[in-house]
């Protein structure tokens, strides 16, 4: 399948989806869409959730050297598949590891648009558990009409609810919503 639509033009705009949509194409090639997909989201999920790894994505006094020392060595107590590897060098080379997770979301985005599904972003208040990830999946392919696949955040500001934003459509179900509205409706 082509990717050369509007979903990878609007990736192809930023500097994460330049070097996404690269990995995307030798993944393509190499038949191993899904292992880059898992690979990419374990290293993203880690960047999110560990104070280190986030320090050597960031730390500008790092040599490229070291740097794609220290990221070889993550990857490979990560078991994450070579193609993610030599990106994580390639990004660290480059003075880009800050770049991982929106890379990861990018490829995630490419790699949905690749098996005919709709990606949709969904931001909560707090991490949607198993049953509630798979009821929303359920709701969503019912209002799009096609598989969906999901990207989700978690942004405690919200308060409550969530957020769906599905290409240019967004479903604003947020409490912090509701309460600006109802802010802006009692002045009048």
């Amino acid at each position: 399948m082509d990717i050369s639509g509007g979903t990878s033009a609007n990736i192809q705009a930023s500097l994460a989806g330049r070097y996404a949509t690269a990995l995307f194409e030798l993944a393509r090639d190499a038949k191993a869409i899904d292992a880059v997909e898992n690979s990419m989201g374990s290293i993203a999920q880690a960047v999110f959730e560990s104070a280190d790894l986030k320090s050597l994505t960031t730390n500008p006094v790092l040599s490229r050297d070291d740097a794609k020392k220290a990221i070889a060595a993550v990857a490979k107590a990560m078991k994450l598949d070579p193609l993610t590897a030599k990106t994580l060098g390639v990004l660290a080379h480059n003075r880009r590891l800050n770049e991982i997770r929106a890379v990861a979301r990018a490829f995630a985005t490419l790699a949905a648009s690749h098996r005919g599904e709709v990606t949709a972003e969904v931001t909560s208040a707090h991490a949607l558990s198993a049953a509630q990830t798979k009821a929303l999946l359920a709701t969503l392919k019912t209002r799009v009409g096609s598989a969906v696949a999901i990207q989700t955040k978690v942004d405690p500001s919200l308060l409550g609810g969530l957020t769906v934003k599905i290409g240019s459509q967004m479903i604003d179900n947020s409490i912090k919503t509701r309460l600006n509205t109802l802010a802006n409706a009692m002045k009048g």
